[in-house]
């Protein structure tokens, strides 16, 4: 495992009860049906296929997995949520995919969030966990597109900025960064149907999502190849 868990000192449950926490956070991507209720019931998403593979290869590990991802949140969503969704929580680990509603919602409610302003969203944010949780490990995740729906290519004008700020931000504040725009690329260019990956171009669909937990998990050197 990467060292973002190893420094921590991340026990198994045999050896203490103490909890390892990582907190999920973002919009419909990541919310995907999670409870509000029970934070045992991560939805259907990504998250909750991470936390399964994990359960395989660590039995008995002493992780706790919470969701906060909420649908239609952008950027300016997530500051409004800082104390109670991040703060209060206390994580260990942070995973934050943001940004595809910044864009969309240009087209489809003519409110638009610019590159610069998403741009000093995020990095409130992440500047905030620093401050405020210097412990804290991030992994950034960056916001993505599949051409699954040709109409919404145009959303690439708005995004790809999006994206190359995401990408700025983390080199400056990311222990783990995953690209999955340019992963996703990578597997349609090796053959994989981008209506498999995401039906509409910005949802996944469930090999999408496994593609995400996988990646997420290789990027912390869970497992290779």
């Amino acid at each position: 495992m990467k060292n973002i868990f190893a420094r921590k000192g991340l026990r198994d449950s045999e050896n203490g009860d103490e909890k390892f926490t990582v907190l999920f956070q973002g919009d419909s991507i990541t919310d995907c049906g999670r409870s509000r209720e029970d934070d045992a019931k991560l939805g259907n998403g990504y998250p909750a296929k991470i936390a399964g593979i994990w359960e395989i290869l660590f039995p008995g590990h002493s992780v706790r997995f919470i969701n906060r991802g909420i649908s239609g949140n952008r950027s300016k969503d997530l500051l409004e949520r800082y104390e109670k969704d991040f703060l209060a929580l206390e994580p260990d680990v942070i995973s934050l995919l943001i940004g595809v509603n910044d864009t969309w919602r240009r087209y489809d409610s003519n409110d638009p969030t610019s590159t610069e302003q998403f741009e000093k969203n995020v990095d409130t944010l992440l500047g905030n966990l620093r401050r405020d949780l210097p412990e804290t490990s991030i992994i950034l995740i960056e916001p993505f597109l599949l051409g699954t729906i040709p109409e919404r290519k145009i959303f690439r004008e708005d995004l790809d900025p999006k994206i190359h700020a995401i990408r700025s931000l983390a080199m400056e504040y990311a222990d783990v960064f995953i690209p999955m725009d340019g992963i996703f690329a990578r597997y349609a260019v090796e053959g994989f149907k981008e209506a498999d990956m995401s039906a509409d171009g910005v949802h996944p669909t469930s090999v999408g999502h496994g593609i995400i937990a996988a990646e997420w998990l290789r990027g912390l050197s869970v497992f290779c190849g």
